[in-house]
C-alpha cells in the first residue's frame, strides 16, 4: 500500500505545486522540468505496481451489473480527454474537459472497486481533479478559446474508439473482462 500511495503523491504534488505555489514552473529551471516530469511518471509506474500488490481489503460491494455503467462512463471520460487536443464542438462549452474526464474516470472505476486501494487510487485522483478544478478557477477567469468543428468531433470519436479498445485489451491482459457486467 505504501507504494501506492507514493506514486499517488508523486502524481498530486507536483501538478498541484503549480496552482498552490504560484511562480512554482517558472521558478524550474530547464533542468529542472524533466525532473519533476520523471517524478510524476515513476509516481504513475508506483501507482501501478503499488496498485497490483495491494491487499484486497473491502469496504463495500459493488451494485449488480455496474460494468456497463463503468464502460458507458469510460467511453464518455476517453472522449473528454480529447476534446482540447481534437478541437471538438465542446471545446468551448465545457471549462476543463480533461480534469472532467478524469474525474469521471475515477467515478467509473468507484463503481466496480470497492476496496480499499481502489478507493485510494481513484478516489484520491478524483479529489485531486476537483481541486484542480477550483484552484484554477479562483486564479483566473475562462477565456473561452475559439469553437470546435464536426471535424474535431470524428478526430476524437476515432481516437476514443482506439484507445478504449486499448484499455480493453490491457484489462483483459490483467485478467479484467470489462464486459462482464459484474466484476469479482
Amino acid at each position: 500500500m505504501a507504494l501506492l500511495i507514493l506514486g499517488i503523491l508523486l502524481w498530486v504534488l507536483p501538478h498541484l505545486a503549480k496552482r498552490i505555489v504560484p511562480g512554482f514552473h517558472r521558478s524550474l529551471m530547464g533542468s529542472e522540468k524533466p525532473m519533476v516530469a520523471g517524478l510524476v511518471v515513476v509516481g504513475v509506474l508506483l501507482m501501478i505496481v503499488g496498485y497490483r500488490m495491494a491487499a484486497v481489503v473491502p469496504l463495500y460491494t459493488p451494485l449488480p451489473g455496474m460494468g456497463h455503467a463503468n464502460n458507458t462512463l469510460m467511453l464518455i471520460s476517453v472522449y473528454m480527454f480529447g476534446v482540447g487536443g481534437a478541437r471538438s464542438l465542446l471545446v468551448d462549452k465545457i471549462r476543463h474537459p480533461m480534469l472532467w474526464g478524469m474525474v469521471i474516470w475515477a467515478v467509473a472505476h468507484l463503481l466496480v472497486n470497492g476496496d480499499l486501494a481502489s478507493v485510494l487510487l481513484f478516489g484520491g485522483l478524483g479529489v485531486w481533479a476537483v481541486t484542480e478544478m477550483v484552484l484554477i478557477n479562483r486564479a483566473a477567469p475562462w477565456k473561452r478559446p475559439k469553437p470546435g468543428s464536426i471535424g474535431g468531433d470524428i478526430k476524437n470519436l476515432i481516437g476514443t474508439a482506439a484507445i478504449f479498445g486499448i484499455a480493453v485489451w490491457v484489462h483483459s491482459l490483467t485478467g479484467h473482462n470489462v464486459f462482464l457486467g459484474t466484476y469479482p
